[in-house]
């Protein structure tokens, strides 16, 4: 047996091992294609390499990649890691202050890249694109992620201060927050803790990047029910000015004067039906009336209200608000 054909099995091994926690030794020699005893010495060899494998009890016995105290080489199959590249390549849209140690880590990974791999990632290079005037999202220290989320795996009370802007008028010396910790959630370039706020006794979010984490930690608790189960639908509930479902709470349906294929690229999280060559029934919504009334004027088109009549009204209030502005006023009551 060459020297090639032993390493590629072993690589097939370890490949295996870090799939799943336990391995009958029969099941991994017919995986691999050898015998058991085969398959024993090919431990043994990763054992020599590094790799903490123990043994496990059963009828048929097998094996367990465990954590060990150093770190042996890593080992990804072709499509493990272009998934790892491109997760390194987006790790600057996550705001956790990585993008330095992220750029080092995929060079390394490149570096070592196989041919075949390197001009696949290269098909795949992208890059991230922002709108004019978009602020960059703010930086969370990873120790800051790390804190919340050890408090949040050990069910611990989390103290901390949370840091608002100055123009707030909430702004300035106040107790720390104690809440408990449920879930991190990454939305729209930022990171949100979800947690029941003890204070309010109420569920809150709260920006990572405001965190000041405090210790000692708090006492343990019992996990609550999250609203709706899920801690992402709720964070997306909440941005969107909803108190638990995932839907805007204004919602209204009206006809452009555009036809669907203009409308769709702009439709963001809205529905289109087209109802004739240049026309269409677009439904979409916002937190407030007067802000979706706003929004659909952006198409700049002939616009038709079909429902309901808070949409009808909130044009009203807009366009007499407009006229005012208009005339130099301030408001309706103006002129």
């Amino acid at each position: 047996m060459t020297a090639a054909t032993t390493t590629s099995r072993l690589l097939g091994l370890l490949s295996l091992l870090q799939v799943r926690r336990d391995w009958p030794g029969p099941e991994l020699a017919t995986r691999l294609g050898v015998s058991h005893r085969t398959v024993r010495r090919d431990v043994d060899r990763l054992r020599d390499l590094g790799y903490h494998i123990v043994a496990t009890m059963g009828p048929d016995g097998g094996y367990r990649l465990e954590a060990g105290r150093d770190l042996p080489p890593l080992v990804f199959d072709d499509d493990q890691a272009i998934a790892l590249a491109l997760a390194l390549q987006a790790a600057s849209q996550t705001g956790a202050g990585i993008e330095e140690a992220a750029l080092r880590a995929l060079t390394t990974i490149r570096q070592v890249m196989p041919a075949r791999l390197r001009h696949r990632l290269a098909v795949l290079e992208f890059s991230t694109m922002t709108r004019p005037g978009d602020a960059r999202p703010p930086l969370v220290s990873p120790d800051v992620l790390i804190a919340i989320s050890s408090a949040i795996r050990a069910c611990d009370e989390l103290r901390f201060d949370y840091v608002v802007p100055e123009t707030r008028p909430e702004s300035g010396a106040r107790p720390p927050r104690r809440v408990e910790p449920h879930h991190l959630v990454a939305a729209q370039g930022r990171w949100y803790l979800v947690a029941w706020d003890l204070a309010r006794d109420d569920w809150r979010i709260f920006r990572a990047d405001r965190i000041r984490p405090r210790s000692p930690a708090g006492p343990r608790f019992t996990p609550r029910e999250i609203p709706g189960g899920r801690a992402g639908e709720f964070v997306a509930a909440r941005l969107k000015g909803s108190p638990q479902d995932n839907a805007w709470p204004c919602i209204g349906t009206v006809i452009l004067g555009l036809s669907a294929e203009a409308v769709l690229p702009f439709a963001g999280d809205g529905t289109v039906e087209a109802v004739g060559p240049d026309r269409c029934r677009f439904t979409a919504g916002s937190w407030s009336w007067i802000a979706l009334a706003a929004s659909l004027n952006a198409f700049d088109t002939a616009i038709e209200v079909v429902g309901p009549v808070e949409l009808k009204v909130a044009f009203a209030d807009l366009a007499a608000r407009n006229a005012a502005t208009a005339r130099g006023g301030s408001g309706p009551e103006s002129g």
